[in-house]
């Protein structure tokens, strides 16, 4: 049975096997994954701003927690789902775990995230965040020199951060809007990622 806990020093051990999930699931699907170092994980299970999922000894999966702006802003990066585990719920579990978590540790903070898959999109939509513009993300440019390993990484460049193919989504604790959500529309977000795809490609052309 698989258990989600708050990762801690008895979990370096997976640190390895970690990244190396989530660089070959980013080949695999040829999407801009920002690529992290086993040290990097090893500091967010020493900070307590993780939480793994174990199938007995067996890793599962993973995500982590980013803190911005002083704790305005909080990320939940670095989703993976070990191939023997997925197609199961797990990731929607993960999430959940994870945003719980993240609310628990840091009131009151807008939770933000930026992803190019529809499946981690609808996630978040269900937990209640929302569809924004960069801009209204956190400014902090340590934030986004963790995208440098990404391969779309040049697309943020040229365009001062405004964009790239993927999407930015905040939950935002003030927001009253949360309980009035319309259903997920995926073929809108699908058409928006679709769009931006062609529109970065035809500037890739060009230059």
């Amino acid at each position: 049975m698989v258990k989600i806990v708050i990762a801690d020093e008895s979990h370096f051990k997976y640190a390895d096997i970690i990244c190396e999930t989530i660089e070959t699931s980013a080949q695999q699907r040829g999407t801009g994954i920002a690529k992290r170092s086993p040290e990097y994980i090893i500091t967010k299970m020493t900070n307590r701003n993780a939480v793994i999922a174990l199938d007995g000894g067996k890793f599962a999966g993973f995500c982590y927690i980013e803190a911005w702006g002083h704790g305005k802003y909080v990320a939940n990066s670095g989703l993976i789902v070990h191939p023997d585990y997925r197609n199961q719920g797990l990731a929607k579990k993960i999430k959940e775990k994870i945003f719980a978590y993240s609310q628990e540790k840091y009131p009151g903070a807008k939770i933000f995230g930026i992803t190019t898959g529809l499946a981690v999109m609808k996630i978040n939509y269900e937990l209640g965040y929302k569809p924004v513009t960069f801009s209204e993300l956190t400014d902090d440019p340590t934030f986004w020199k963790g995208c440098q390993t990404c391969k779309n990484y040049d697309v943020l460049t040229r365009t001062d951060h405004k964009m790239c193919l993927c999407t930015g989504m905040l939950y935002d604790p003030a927001d009253k809007k949360h309980e009035q959500k319309h259903p997920f529309n995926k073929k809108v977000l699908q058409r928006l990622k679709s769009i931006k795809q062609a529109l970065f490609l035809k500037n890739n052309k060009k230059s």
